[in-house]
């Protein structure tokens, strides 16, 4: 999230970050709103006798039922506003709990426009059963929801300290045909119980297929080109891109992501982080300290995170040839 925000404050958006996880009572950044000044889990958990799932679940019943109040909050934070909700992780609350979709809907109706952004570590494409697994959860969430939905790999900077994937990344990324995986949790399943489930994987795997709806955008925090085309595609499903009215204040961001422009392809992705990591981690080590030398000998002081971030969104500019302009409306 810091790192996020620090993006948003080099490209010159206004960003709000709203807590709505009431077990989170030390964030890594500063909240403009706290779903924990209305409702905590301790409290909930005390008076109700429930655990630490069925807490959360309760307090984001009680947050529903006491919305109007929270949503008048959200609404003195200002129309021009890029507002980011941070969730609660528990998956039953994207996957059959009512009370986040309810909330969504109802700031859809009052005219925020929304995009859900579904972190999944990288690690679990290591195993097919567990990349299986995930896909499920994905599109339950993508159903129940019922929002723009943007799946997103992340930690892909570490997946090279996991071992070789059996196939390459655009395979998980894209969610190819699953069948190919069948032999592979047939290996990692040897046993009898593991034959007893191979009907049911491919059940599953033919389900997810069937749908057509799940596919994976890639993050890797410390790769500043990964980030700007993250929020390419965000601004895309929120509409955001294709706006002329300002909101979010940024006048630096990328008129070249309406036109589609190129961020990085998957491939690039796979040969940086995976392929050749140690080779590109070396040279952008030395890239960066000669213009960390550079800056300092110019300026008398060093670069800021931000400033960093402006440095690359530059250079973005000068290999694609075009300028960052305007978006519209407000909303993670």
């Amino acid at each position: 999230m810091e790192v996020m925000l620090q993006f948003l404050s080099a490209i010159g958006r206004k960003a709000s970050v709203i807590n709505l996880d009431p077990a989170n009572d030390h964030t890594n950044y500063e909240a403009a709103l706290d779903i924990r000044d209305f409702v905590t889990l301790e409290s909930v958990m005390s008076e109700e006798g429930l655990g630490p799932n069925g807490g959360i679940m309760r307090a984001m019943e009680e947050l529903e039922n006491n919305w109007d109040d929270f949503l008048s909050q959200i609404k003195k934070l200002g129309k021009h506003d890029y507002l980011v909700f941070d969730c609660p992780g528990q998956v039953e609350l994207f996957t059959h709990h009512d009370s986040l979709r309810s909330l969504f809907l109802k700031m859809q109706k009052a005219d925020y426009r929304l995009v859900v952004v579904n972190l999944i570590d990288s690690y679990y494409i290591t195993s097919a059963t567990q990349y299986i697994s995930v896909l499920l959860l994905a599109l339950r969430s993508m159903l129940q929801l019922d929002l723009p939905h943007v799946n997103v790999l992340s930690k892909i900077d570490l997946l090279s300290n996991y071992g070789q994937l059996p196939f390459n990344l655009d395979f998980y990324t894209e969610v190819q045909d699953l069948k190919y995986l069948l032999p592979v949790i047939k290996k990692e399943s040897p046993t009898l119980l593991g034959e007893k489930f191979a009907s049911l994987n491919e059940a599953i795997a033919d389900l997810i297929m069937d749908f057509g709806l799940v596919e994976f955008e890639v993050l890797a925090i410390e790769d500043k080109k990964s980030m700007i085309s993250l929020l390419s595609v965000l601004d895309k499903a929120t509409g955001y891109t294709f706006g002329a009215t300002e909101i979010g204040g940024d006048t630096v961001w990328a008129e070249a992501t309406r036109q589609g422009g190129y961020l990085g392809s998957i491939s690039d992705i796979q040969e940086r982080w995976i392929d050749n990591k140690v080779e590109y981690d070396a040279l952008e080590e030395e890239e960066r300290r000669q213009r960390m030398e550079e800056f300092k000998r110019e300026n008398n002081r060093k670069l800021t995170p931000e400033e960093e971030w402006e440095e690359e969104v530059k250079r973005w500019e000068a290999e694609q040839g075009e300028k960052f302009g305007k978006g519209f409306k407000n909303g993670i």
